[in-house]
């Protein structure tokens, strides 16, 4: 009787496509799988980058925390000789995308928000806060379900947070690098060797699509160029990149070197 109940949780779960299952000790979770969105805060000055800042610990990550939204990461570029603009970018978990719908109408209720935020929030045009913010929405991959914090014991300005975009040509080769992540075993991949990784994430609204993007994370550069040795060098990627069916599923590539802020949540 039990073997049978156990049988039919495992079909219905299977049938919903936003669902995933987890065993552990014979007991079944049913795992929404959560929306993300990332925020970047494009700044001109280091002025902007001050009052961005102050509002983001102060006002935006408190009010969050109020409404039941949790592991919010904060994060900065890489020092790089290149950069020209500053960056500022918040990872953000929804449960749904009603939750995340909500957000603007309740904070714009919160009293306590919008009196530690009002520098931010009631700046005028001649001393904006940041030059733009653009905005990316993910779903969570179902084999990756939920945001995972990662363990790393080193200092936050030394620590190397990845994140990744990948775009395609069409949405069905786009289907097909994703298929490769899940099917292809490249997640499997990033798992035994130890990536990392906060999330892997099917980009719905976006300025560049079909994408998906992802983070990994590492304590330090080393470690970053050491586990990405591993994984070109394994026998399991080279495999993989021999497929056929797995050819040229990539027309562009984009890669962002991150550390956490002091108030990030990991």
């Amino acid at each position: 009787m039990k073997a049978t109940k156990l049988l039919f949780l495992m079909i219905i779960a299977s049938a919903i496509t936003s669902f995933t299952i987890v065993t552990a000790d014979s007991k079944i979770v049913v795992q929404s799988r959560e929306f993300y969105q990332l925020k970047t805060y494009v700044l001109n000055s280091e002025q902007q980058v001050q009052t961005t800042d102050k509002y983001l610990k102060e006002a935006y990550l408190p009010a969050l925390k109020k409404l039941g939204i949790k592991n919010i990461g904060v994060f900065k570029l890489k020092p790089n000789a290149t950069d020209t603009l500053k960056k500022i970018i918040v990872l953000i978990p929804f449960k749904s995308l009603s939750q995340f719908l909500a957000l603007e109408e309740k904070l714009a209720k919160d009293k306590t928000y919008l009196a530690t935020g009002a520098q931010y929030l009631n700046a005028t045009y001649k001393q904006a806060p940041y030059s733009r913010i653009e905005s990316v929405l993910l779903k969570a991959f179902a084999d990756h379900p939920i945001l995972t914090i990662p363990v790393l014991n080193s200092p936050r300005a030394n620590r190397v947070y990845e994140l990744r975009s990948y775009e395609s040509a069409t949405e069905a080769i786009y289907s097909n690098k994703v298929d490769m992540f899940k099917a292809g075993g490249e997640i499997k991949l990033f798992d035994r060797l130890a990536f990392n990784p906060a999330f892997y994430g099917e980009v719905i609204s976006g300025a560049k699509m079909p994408n998906l993007m992802y983070m990994t994370t590492f304590a330090n550069q080393e470690s970053r160029d050491a586990h990405w040795k591993a994984f070109s060098d394994s026998p399991e990627w080279k495999e993989l990149i021999a497929l056929e069916k797995y050819k040229n599923n990539i027309s562009h590539m984009d890669i962002t070197f991150l550390y956490p802020t002091d108030y990030s949540d990991y």
